[in-house]
Parts: structure tokens; sequence; C-alpha cells
């Protein structure tokens, strides 16, 4: 399994320009990003609309960045819903409304932004604090638009890994296999083998480590025991088990 940032790892500096991907509902006064990721995604391309340009809004960012750097700064992190409203009422003065909302659009669409959603990572306020959870048909999006924009600057082929964070997502998430599937399966049906291959994966390691798990209760033995005799690395072992005990 690959750790949270296995796949999706050196950003450019720069954000991106919002040609496509998930829209960017920071930027709107009652929603969050990602909101509406599958329809974005499914939509014919000359449906979407072009999004504000770097030069057009990077004094804005700029601004964002020197007086929320926690938010906006060196390291980008996913902004609770209702932000754009948040920022009027902070700085009155400070920001004209279609000037704002072009620059939230513009930084939410970024592959930095949908990297910290992707993540897996809460969503927080004005003052850096981390207040809502990341919804996981949020990351589910995040993670298919940072992969589809990786994959088309290279020859790998990411879907091994893209997979493997799909099956991380998704155990995070807490939800049955069946609620999962509901909030993020879509029309794009490259993207939902994908989700099918993962949920395999999913199944098919949530029986490894409930045997693991019946196994060890009735050795009676420690972990660290318990792993020597199946040759197993401890740390390993333990995350196995933890999983089993969560129920996957």
């Amino acid at each position: 399994m690959v750790g949270p940032c296995d796949l999706f790892t050196a950003v450019p500096s720069m954000n991106e320009p919002a040609t496509a991907g998930p829209p960017a509902h920071d930027a709107a006064p009652d929603a969050g990003p990602g909101a509406d990721a599958a329809a974005s995604q499914e939509r014919p391309p000359r449906e979407r609309k072009r999004g504000p340009r770097a030069a057009d809004v990077q004094p804005t960012l700029e601004q964002l960045a020197a007086l929320h750097p926690q938010l906006f700064g060196a390291v980008f992190r996913p902004l609770k819903r209702g932000i754009f409203q948040d920022l009027l009422a902070a700085h009155p003065d400070a920001f004209g409304q279609d000037a704002l909302k072009d620059a939230l659009g513009f930084h939410t669409r970024s592959t930095r932004y949908l990297t910290a959603v992707a993540a897996g990572q809460a969503r927080h306020d004005l003052q850096g604090k981390p207040v809502e959870a990341m919804a996981p048909e949020h990351v589910h999006h995040a993670l298919l638009e940072v992969f589809r924009r990786r994959q088309a600057r290279g020859a790998e082929d990411l879907r091994p890994k893209l997979r493997d964070r799909i099956v991380q997502a998704f155990e995070a998430s807490g939800l049955s296999r069946e609620d999962y599937e509901q909030l993020v399966r879509g029309r794009d049906e490259a993207a939902n083998a994908l989700l099918d291959e993962a949920m395999a994966v999913a199944a098919e390691r949530r029986a490894k480590d409930e045997a693991l798990l019946r196994a060890f209760e009735a050795s009676g033995a420690s972990v660290e025991r318990f792993a020597e005799m199946y040759g197993l690395d401890p740390r390993t072992a333990a995350r196995s088990l933890e999983r089993a005990r969560r129920g996957g």
C-alpha cells in the first residue's frame, strides 16, 4: 500500500489554469470544492467553462497568501465551506466579490490544492484550524483529477498506484462498500472499472486481515511473538490486526 503522498509527490510551485477538473465551489457562497466533481468529469469538454487566467488572479492570490499564509502560502490546505463569505466578512475593504471568487476558483482547481483534498486532509477555517472532515466523494474525485493530470504528463501507467490510493481512501472513509460506491460511482466507465478493481483488492485484504485476527486471537501470543511465528513485520501485523478490528 502506498502512502498518502506516494502517487502525487512533486507538484508545481504555481497554480495551474482552471480549464478542467472539479469546480471550485469554495469560490461560491454555499458549497465546498469538489461538491460537483463527478458532474464536472462527466460533462463533455465543450460544456466546460474556461476559468480565469493566472495573470488575472495573481494579485488577489498574493493578497490572500499575505493575509492567511497558513491556508494560501507555501502549504495549501483545504478550505472550509463558506470561506468566501468568511473572507469578505474578515476583510470587507480588501476584495471585490468577483475578483475574490475568481481567485478562489483558480486556487481550488490547482493541482496543489486538489492534492491536499486527495490526501483526505480536513477543511480549515481562516485561522488555519481543521473544522470539518473532507467528504469521501470529494477525496475520491480529487484523486481521479490529480491522477488524470499526472498521467497526461508521462508514459508511466499510474493506474495501479491510483487503485491503491482508492483502496486507502475507501478504508479511511469508514463506509461500507455499498455506501462508498453510491457516493463516488459516476458515468465514467474507466473510473468505474478502476473503482471495481479497488473494491476487489479491499475485499481480499479484509478477508486476509480477518483470518489473521482469528489466528492471532487463538494463539494467545503477543503481537511481536505472533509476527515472528508467521514471518511478518511486527508493524505490518499490527496494522493488519487493527484494520480487522475496525471491520476493514
